[in-house]
């Protein structure tokens, strides 16, 4: 049974939820730049760096990557549990990659790299790793990455990686301990927060995806919701979509600045508690 404020607002679904297909996904204009920058870095076999603050849409970026980059060229392998020391991180590589994990450290990294070479002889496709929470990468892990992007006495650019991260992951890139990594990174990225503009369309983009209005809510309510989620996709989704449950229950059929303020006060009252 869907929510009451969906059925008050008569809209298909929630406009606000996460489960949408890739394809179905929403860019800004800056953001798609980004996502462009890195299909050509993968078209050119370079590796790529992207990092920005908690819930600016660095997902939502990679999966519009994964939409738009062409299979039949490239192969995205997706790892999103960075905690782990060097064996476990190049077992669960096995894994991603559909080959059975050894039981050594090196008989793991052999694996790998001996597939890349394949994949690379093969000339058909061009395998592109994705290592998300990459800030949180042990740093012995961190360190060999540099070796498994050296092939042919590194000659030869058989396989890019993409790590995603929060700020941090710059910072720790720069230390002398990881130089010979950092120099093999082309392309450095960041994603910054949603614009005013921007968060007022996602909201109209979004709304109209289910069937509502793309003016349900007013410029201020957009103007307090905004500054409130500070640019934040995972904030602006949350807090957009109490103020539809409230102005639901007050039997409103539009949000205005007035409600938004109500919702983004109650949010920060109760996000101090919580800290």
């Amino acid at each position: 049974m869907s929510p009451s404020y969906v059925r008050h607002f008569a809209l298909h679904d929630v406009p606000f939820g996460k489960d949408l297909d890739d394809h179905a996904l929403w860019l800004p204009p800056s953001k798609e730049c980004l996502r462009d920058a890195i299909v050509e870095a993968l078209a050119a076999r370079e590796s790529v760096m992207l990092v920005g603050e908690p819930g600016v849409g660095k997902t939502c970026l990679l999966r519009a990557l994964r939409s738009t980059l062409p299979q039949e060229g490239f192969r995205l392998t997706y790892c999103h549990n960075a905690t782990l020391g060097r064996r476990d991180f190049y077992r669960q590589l096995c894994t991603a990659l559909g080959l059975a994990p050894s039981a050594t450290a090196a008989a793991l990294f052999h694996a790998v790299s001996t597939h890349v070479t394949e994949l690379g002889r093969e000339s058909r496709m061009h395998p592109a790793l994705i290592l998300d929470e990459a800030h949180l990468l042990h740093q012995d892990t961190l360190a060999h990455l540099h070796i498994l992007l050296n092939y042919e006495w590194d000659r030869r650019p058989l396989l890019s990686l993409i790590l995603v991260g929060l700020p941090e992951l710059a910072d720790r890139m720069d230390l002398r301990v990881n130089r010979s990594l950092y120099s093999r990174i082309h392309h450095r990225l960041r994603v910054d927060a949603l614009t005013a503009e921007d968060s007022g369309a996602y909201l109209g983009v979004r709304l109209e995806r289910v069937g509502g209005r793309r003016d349900l809510f007013s410029d201020d309510a957009v103007a307090v919701l905004h500054e409130a989620s500070q640019g934040a996709h995972r904030d602006l989704d949350r807090l957009a979509t109490e103020a539809l449950r409230l102005a639901a229950r007050r039997g409103k059929h539009r949000v205005d600045g007035g409600l938004a303020e109500r919702v983004c006060a109650a949010d920060s009252v109760h996000n101090g508690d919580r800290s």
